[in-house]
């Protein structure tokens, strides 16, 4: 079963999506946001491209673990998913993912421009694999 990872922002979405066998997570895209049925849109783009079965969606949990407004906005995100594409979603935790995607594109002598591209795509990718990584998420 292939996951779709996201990583839900206001300006962008980062999008990763799993290997068949559900172990490795591989970025894809990063979406701009312009209007909701245009980020539907691409989505469904790339569900129907590599077939994909469920999502996991960042959960941007503060740092001492309590739910902000960004909480609020990235489930409803997830809601509109679940009602309007019809596919399950899952939230994983995502404190740090776009700390350690920057991280790993400043250790990669990355440009500042090219990391303002690729780092929503590479949290996704962050995201999804971690949730991937949880032995718990096969049940």
């Amino acid at each position: 079963m292939r996951i779709m990872g996201l990583d839900v922002g206001t300006k962008t979405i980062g999008v990763a999506v799993s290997d068949p066998l559900g172990w490795t997570a591989q970025g894809v895209s990063t979406i701009k946001r312009t209007s909701l049925e245009k980020d539907l849109a691409s989505l469904k783009t790339y569900i129907k491209e590599y077939g994909v079965e469920a999502f996991v969606i960042g959960l941007p949990v503060n740092m001492n673990g309590s739910m902000g407004a960004s909480v609020d906005m990235v489930r409803g995100f997830g809601d509109i998913i679940e009602q309007r594409i019809a596919l399950p979603v899952y939230y994983q935790d995502e404190r740090l993912s776009t700390v350690s995607a920057q991280r790993v594109l400043l250790e990669g002598d990355v440009s500042r421009s090219k990391r303002r591209n690729v780092v929503d795509k590479l949290a996704a990718v962050f995201i999804l694999q971690t949730y991937l990584d949880n032995p718990n998420h096969k049940k």
